[in-house]
């Protein structure tokens, strides 16, 4: 059995520490068979990895001796096989590319939602219930009423928001992606860009189909992720994908920036 680890954290860091720490874990991640990806810059760390149980625990107890990286949040599931082909270890400009130097994480972002909070204020009819995450990801499951801005890249968000959102008229905003990433740095496009009322859910859809039981979720369908379990559901639980991408990207209508 393998355990599949994927964790994030926002911390500036120095390109020249960037650089040192990728070389540390690329290292400790080769000597314990890691497959899967992690991603620094200068903004922090991003990853998800698997490996045997005992791998795992040793690279952890490695990675929280960084004081950047100590008591750093994460989301575990389990494959009884190598849900990953190889292992990437990259030093990159951003840890998920928006192409916007102005969004800073490490300075502002939205309001945390905890799962158990979720479905309240999803219900509230005047929030805006935004899916932060790419269409071919949607269309395999999202939240009730939530907007698909029908993006190929998370670096067309920002677009999308400039052309189709006004902060005067958008008061309270709700975001969510697939492990908590994409919406935490979309909250903090969305503060910058003058959006007061701005909220994320809190470990993304993969806590929620955690920790909600079926009777009580308001999402619908599975959510995509990106090994080969292909997407999960309620309780992590593995499921087929019921589209094809390649398909999608030929056929969808996507939305193309200026």
């Amino acid at each position: 059995m393998f355990v599949i680890r994927a964790f994030y954290k926002f911390v500036a860091m120095t390109p020249e520490r960037a650089d040192f720490v990728t070389g540390q874990i690329k290292l400790m991640c080769e000597s314990l068979s890691f497959k899967g990806a992690i991603t620094l810059a200068t903004e922090g760390i991003n990853g998800t990895v698997s490996a045997i149980t005992e791998n795992m625990d040793e690279f952890w107890t490695f990675l929280n001796s960084f004081p950047e990286f100590a008591s750093m949040d994460f989301k575990d599931s389990s494959h009884e096989l190598q849900p990953f082909g190889k292992l990437r270890i990259r030093h990159r400009k951003e840890i998920i590319t928006i192409k916007d130097p102005s969004v800073d994480p490490t300075k502002v972002v939205g309001t945390y939602v905890t799962p158990s909070e979720w479905n309240d204020l999803i219900s509230d009819p005047e929030v805006y219930i935004l899916d932060t995450r790419n269409h071919y990801e949607v269309v395999e499951g999202t939240f009730e009423g939530a907007v698909d801005p029908h993006t190929r890249n998370f670096s067309h968000l920002p677009a999308w928001v400039d052309a189709n959102l006004d902060p005067t008229k958008v008061k309270k905003v709700a975001m969510f992606c697939t492990g908590g990433i994409r919406c935490e740095k979309a909250s903090a496009m969305m503060k910058q860009r003058g959006f007061e009322e701005v909220y994320h859910l809190k470990g993304g859809i993969l806590k929620y189909l955690e920790e909600i039981p079926a009777e009580d979720s308001k999402f619908e369908g599975s959510c995509f992720i990106f090994d080969d379990r292909d997407t999960v559901k309620t309780g992590l639980a593995v499921e087929k994908r019921k589209f094809d991408q390649n398909e999608l990207d030929q056929t969808a209508e996507f939305f193309v920036p200026a």
